[in-house]
């Protein structure tokens, strides 16, 4: 177990977290970050993710309205071209316009861009109400539900998704992970095929707002993050009104029973966490 190794010194450092990594994820094949996953500890990517994103994504085009709703429904070409839906013809699924289709993502009337340093892959859906502040990268067919609120720094993977009245921040869905309803997420990383149960709370700040540190094999940790949520490996699920505290890491196939509150600190793969 990777908990028995020491963490002072860089090839300790790497060397405890190439054990690390397989508790938690098998695939990282991310765009854009999974690489970073590979090489640095997950909170060592969430202090970064603002500038990378930000660094990275291109600005929307002018002609899509920030900072006010969107007063009709426009599809976003991955060529940069901006169609008012009230233009295209849809035939099961596939908008086309003068009979060319298109590939793009759908905004519904009533999202609101604060800022341009927001990626829309083909196939996103972005359902009415929805607030999203830059930088943000959705991944192919993700799906941003009603009235959620994406508060800046979100990665989403494909087929990702953001569910109704969610609010995220500063935090990662690798492919296939899901927040469907009603759930906060802060500060946070989502290994692929994660599933949040409705009403599901990523506590990210201690109540006297010090830095999160974590015990490993005796060893504690500081973070240097005052906010830091869970990370959860892939397909961990949570059950309905479960809440993690601060600096919770599940490993790869965990069950958080619904309505339980587990002690931060690590928990190996599979764990139940019933009481």
């Amino acid at each position: 177990m990777f908990f028995d190794k020491r963490f002072d010194g860089e090839y300790n450092r790497l060397m405890v977290w190439e054990e690390m990594r397989s508790e938690f994820f098998e695939d990282l094949s991310e765009e854009m970050v999974g690489h970073l996953l590979e090489d640095l500890y997950p909170w060592e990517v969430l202090k970064i993710l603002k500038s990378l994103l930000h660094d990275t994504i291109e600005q929307l085009p002018r002609i899509v309205p920030i900072k006010r709703p969107l007063a009709e429904p426009l599809f976003l070409t991955e060529e940069g071209e901006v169609f008012p839906v009230v233009e295209l013809e849809e035939s099961e699924g596939v908008f086309y316009y003068r009979g060319r289709p298109l590939k793009g993502a759908l905004l519904h009337a009533g999202v609101v861009l604060m800022g341009r340093k927001i990626y829309f892959g083909p196939g996103v859906i972005v359902e009415p109400y929805a607030l999203i502040e830059e930088p943000c990268y959705f991944s192919d067919n993700s799906q941003i539900r009603h009235a959620s609120y994406v508060r800046g720094a979100v990665y989403t993977g494909k087929g990702a998704v953001i569910g109704h009245t969610t609010e995220v921040k500063n935090s990662l869905f690798l492919s296939g992970s899901k927040a469907a309803h009603f759930a906060y997420v802060g500060d946070s990383i989502l290994g692929r095929g994660v599933n949040l149960g409705a009403g599901t709370k990523l506590a990210n700040l201690k109540f006297l707002k010090k830095d999160i540190t974590l015990e490993i094999g005796g060893n504690r940790v500081n973070t240097g993050l005052k906010k830091l949520g869970a990370i959860l490996g892939d397909k961990v699920q949570t059950g309905c009104n479960a809440v993690l505290q601060p600096g919770t890491l599940l490993g790869k196939g965990s069950l958080v029973y619904p309505g339980k509150t587990p002690s931060s600190g690590y928990y190996p793969p599979r764990s139940k966490i019933k009481g």
